[in-house]
């Protein structure tokens, strides 16, 4: 998939983006903190660019910076060059005819850069209006072509949906569909995959990868997943706090890296089997006996059902203590449905017994006495975070409602102690979600859930804002809690490498229906239907094509 144009130097002189010695901090109370530093780095044309390294090193801060879009306590200095024009303190016109159109953001955490108020297809056609002045059926049918090629299924129904009725893949999709609108001659990927299942992510690289090449489009890619790196980016840069500590063709850099810091995160990769069930003829946690979430279709004046969305189509599964059932398919297949309605969080039909108690027919009222021993880590952690509250308060919220700790300086210290089982410090239970990178904002959802101590913890993506370095410890966390307090786990992902490191069972879905089901070695080296072998081919042939991983 890479361009080995770039590796004979025929482009030099074809720069698209040179960032130089890029400082940038914020301003607080404590004076300027400072959050990238003297980075430089640049991109070509028809050149992709990764930029990796852990949550918080500064990545993403230095791709805002590119299109000004740095909170207003940044403080920045240095040059940001774009085809020969200075950005860094550019005026607000020069911004807005550069952003959406000259240069496009694929933003990490779609749920909160999508507008809840407005229809995908208001939102995609919105950049089609302003900077080509493309309106009526000709932008309805452009967008229908961008949602097509990013993988939309049945893209006309989805034309009046809004953001919170798509599945996180699909609004990720609907985030990739608005930045290539204008075919951008930049692109700023920041985690543009990471909702995605891995078939799905094949075919999102291979287009990005198609339209780099038709329209001579550069792209700065800024991931955690090395994978995807090293068979899509044509050079490399590494960031270790605010710095960039080592760079060079992605082969070469991949091949005999120089850095400490590089070595380690090459090395990271969530490895191991789960430790074997404590009791396996244990009673049930929770059991769903023929779940169903059918979500009614109404047209017409008058709204009448014409049929039914079946997300969730007559499952049956069991959780026992200290087993973690890992729950696979693509964006949109149900597995985030599924867990909600076992924990009674939207409306199912079935039997569903938790405890031994049969709460499918609980009130709220009757219900409340559970909560505490069901949880859930969403994979949004700054969409379920409130961004008024403190993390104290986030914490102590679930500790005040089910009576844990008398007084508050006791709660502070579970809250303390919660923060630091997840690797953070208890002293940050006073910031705001805001101050927080995407990974530690996923710690801290865990902290939430785990502060209650539950016997259930449905966790739905918990690493796929995490890099791979905090993966590794995220997955050894979970072990830990896992064997420490018996907990029952069900593991929501797309990420095949994790579920394989958790799970003691694995249920293959597709379209809300359970196609294959059964322990985790058997599913994942020797998957039975051509579904589930498609999901193996593309998650672990890491050397293989991305167009390779479409075709199986």
């Amino acid at each position: 998939m890479k361009n080995g144009s770039m590796k004979n130097g025929s482009m030099t002189d074809a720069r698209l983006l040179e960032i130089t010695d890029l400082s940038i901090g914020f301003r607080s109370r404590e004076g300027l903190a400072p959050a990238v530093r003297g980075v430089s780095l640049h991109v070509e044309k028809g050149e992709t660019v990764a930029l990796v390294g852990e949550s918080g090193s500064g990545k993403s801060v230095t791709a805002l910076s590119v299109l000004q879009l740095l909170a207003d306590s940044a403080e920045a200095s240095g040059s940001i060059v774009y085809e020969g024009r200075e950005l860094l303190g550019a005026n607000a016109k020069t911004m807005r005819k550069v952003r959406g159109d000259e240069i496009s953001m694929i933003f990490q955490e779609p749920m909160t850069a999508l507008n809840p108020l407005h229809t995908i297809e208001r939102q995609i056609s919105e950049s089609l209006a302003l900077h080509r002045g493309i309106k009526g059926a000709a932008a309805r049918g452009r967008v229908l072509e961008l949602m097509h090629k990013v993988g939309i299924r049945d893209p006309e129904t989805r034309l009046g949906a809004y953001p919170h009725q798509l599945s996180g893949g699909q609004r990720q999709r609907v985030m990739i569909a608005m930045a290539l609108a204008n075919s951008p001659d930049l692109l700023i990927a920041d985690e543009p995959t990471t909702a995605l299942d891995v078939t799905v992510q094949a075919q999102i690289l291979a287009l990005l990868d198609a339209l780099k090449a038709d329209f001579g489009m550069g792209m700065l890619f800024i991931t955690h997943d090395l994978g995807i790196v090293r068979k899509f980016a044509d050079r490399t840069y590494v960031m270790q706090g605010g710095e960039i500590v080592e760079s060079g063709e992605t082969e070469a850099l991949f091949a005999n890296p120089q850095h400490p810091y590089t070595i380690r995160l090459l090395n990271a990769e969530p490895t191991g089997t789960p430790d074997p069930i404590p009791q396996p003829d244990a009673d049930p946690v929770v059991t769903g006996e023929n779940v169903r979430v059918w979500f009614p279709i109404k047209k017409g004046l008058l709204r009448k059902t014409v049929g039914h969305v079946k997300a969730v189509d007559d499952i049956s599964l069991a959780i026992r203590p200290g087993e973690t059932v890992g729950v696979v398919g693509e964006s949109g297949s149900g597995k985030t449905t599924l867990g909600l309605a076992l924990l009674r969080l939207i409306r199912s039909e079935g039997r569903i017994v938790f405890m031994g108690q049969d709460i499918q027919g609980l009130n709220q009222r009757r219900l409340r006495p559970f909560r505490r021993d069901m949880q859930v880590v969403f994979q949004d952690p700054y969409g379920s975070l409130s961004p008024r509250m403190s993390i104290a308060q986030i914490i102590d919220e679930g500790l005040r409602v089910h009576n844990i700790g008398d007084r508050n300086g006791d709660r502070r210290a579970v809250i303390a102690a919660a923060l630091e089982e997840v690797g953070l410090e208890g002293g940050m239970m006073d910031r705001y979600p805001h101050e927080f990178s995407g990974g530690q904002r996923q710690r801290i959802s865990i902290a939430r859930a785990m502060a209650l101590k539950p016997d259930l913890v449905v966790l739905d993506e918990p690493t796929s804002a995490l890099d791979m370095s905090v993966q590794v410890q995220i997955v050894d966390l979970l072990r830990d809690l896992q064997k420490r307090y018996n907990l029952a786990y069900m593991f929501i992902s797309h990420d095949l490498k994790v579920v394989r490191a958790m799970a003691h069972r694995v249920i293959v879905m597709r379209q809300g229906v359970v196609v294959e089901q059964g322990e985790g070695d058997a599913v994942f080296d020797n998957p039975q239907t051509d579904y589930a072998r498609a999901l193996m081919s593309a998650a672990f042939r890491i050397e293989a094509k991305a167009t390779d991983a479409v075709s199986a």
